[in-house]
C-alpha cells in the first residue's frame, strides 16, 4: 500500500483555494502511484481558530463532494479534513474516501485542545477503524497522538495503519513518539502536517522493529524536513507487516489487563490539575 502524505501549505478561511490545492495534490499523488492520499489537520477551512458553526462546512458539503468525485475519477483513496458542523459546536473531522468515492468513515477528534482555543469544538467519543483495499486504518487527529491510549485502542479495534491528520510545531519530541506508537502496537504510523519553521516533519514508520534474525531494524519510512512543501510516498508490504505483527511480543498479546483499571478513572490530582 502507497500513501501520498500531502506537506503543503493552506490557508485559513480560504475553502476555494485550499479545495484547488488539495485537487492539485491528489492528482500528483496519483501520478506517484499512490493509493490514498493523507492531508493534515482542517485542510479545507484551514486551521483557524476559534472557530463557529456559520464558518464550519456541512458532511456533505460541496468541498467534500469535490474530493468523493475525485476518487472516483482517479480511482484513489483520499482522507480529508475540515471543520465540520457538529451537533451543537464544530467539530474537527477527518474523512475516509474509497475509490469509489464513497465516504467509508468520518472520525472526530477526541483529544480536543481544551487548554487553547479547541475548546469551542465539541469532542469526538470514539476511536474508529475503516477497512481500504482489504487493510484496517485507522485516524487519529494531531492531539489525539499525545496520548498512547488513542494508538492503543485503534490497534484493539484492529488497525493495522494508523493515520494521522496533523498541524503542530515543536514536532521533534511528537515524531519520536510516533514512532513509538508503532514499535509498541505493531502498527505503522503515517503524519501529515503543514510546512512552517518548527512545523513539517511529516513522517512514517514501520512497525517492523526487528528483522527475521533479531537485529534491529531502522523503522523511519520517511522523514521529512521542516520547510519543504511536497508530497511524500509511504510504501508498506503488507504482507511483511501482518507476518511480523503475528509472531511478535507487543500489540495485544502478553497485555496484563486486570492492572491497568486505573486508566479509565476520571480522577484528575496534582501535579496534572489545571484551572
Amino acid at each position: 500500500m502507497k500513501i501520498a502524505v500531502v506537506q503543503k501549505k493552506y490557508y485559513n478561511l480560504e475553502y476555494d483555494k485550499n479545495v484547488e490545492i488539495g485537487v492539485q495534490s491528489v492528482k500528483e499523488a496519483k501520478n506517484l502511484g499512490a493509493d490514498i492520499v493523507l492531508f493534515p489537520e482542517c485542510f479545507i477551512t484551514g486551521y483557524s481558530l476559534p472557530i463557529t458553526m456559520e464558518q464550519s462546512i456541512l458532511d456533505n458539503s460541496e468541498y467534500i463532494k469535490t474530493f468523493c468525485k475525485l476518487a472516483k475519477e482517479l480511482n484513489i483513496g483520499i482522507v480529508i479534513t475540515s471543520f465540520t458542523k457538529g451537533n451543537e459546536k464544530p467539530q474537527n473531522s477527518a474523512f475516509v474516501i474509497d475509490r469509489d468515492g464513497n465516504i467509508i468513515m468520518k472520525y472526530v477528534k477526541v483529544h480536543t485542545c481544551d487548554f487553547a482555543d479547541e475548546k469551542c469544538l465539541e469532542s469526538g467519543k470514539e476511536f474508529k477503524v475503516c477497512e481500504f483495499d482489504g487493510v484496517k486504518i485507522g485516524i487519529m487527529i494531531c492531539y489525539d497522538r499525545e496520548y498512547p491510549e488513542s494508538a492503543r485502542m485503534l490497534m484493539l479495534k484492529g488497525a493495522e495503519i494508523i493515520l494521522v491528520p496533523n498541524n503542530c510545531q515543536g514536532m521533534k519530541p511528537r515524531v519520536n513518539a510516533l514512532q513509538t506508537r508503532a514499535y509498541e502496537n505493531m502498527v505503522g504510523v503515517v503524519m501529515a502536517n503543514p510546512p512552517g519553521k518548527n512545523a513539517g516533519l511529516s513522517c512514517a514508520y514501520s512497525p517492523i522493529a526487528w528483522d527475521k534474525d533479531g537485529y534491529s531494524n531502522n523503522m523511519e519510512i520517511f522523514l521529512a524536513d521542516e520547510l519543504s512543501e511536497k508530497i511524500y510516498i509511504a510504501d508498506y508490504n503488507i504482507d511483511e507487516l501482518r507476518e511480523y505483527r503475528s509472531s511478535e511480543m507487543m500489540g495485544n498479546t502478553f497485555r496484563k489487563v486486570d492492572a491497568y483499571e486505573g486508566l479509565l478513572s476520571k480522577e484528575i490530582k496534582e501535579p496534572f490539575i489545571r484551572k
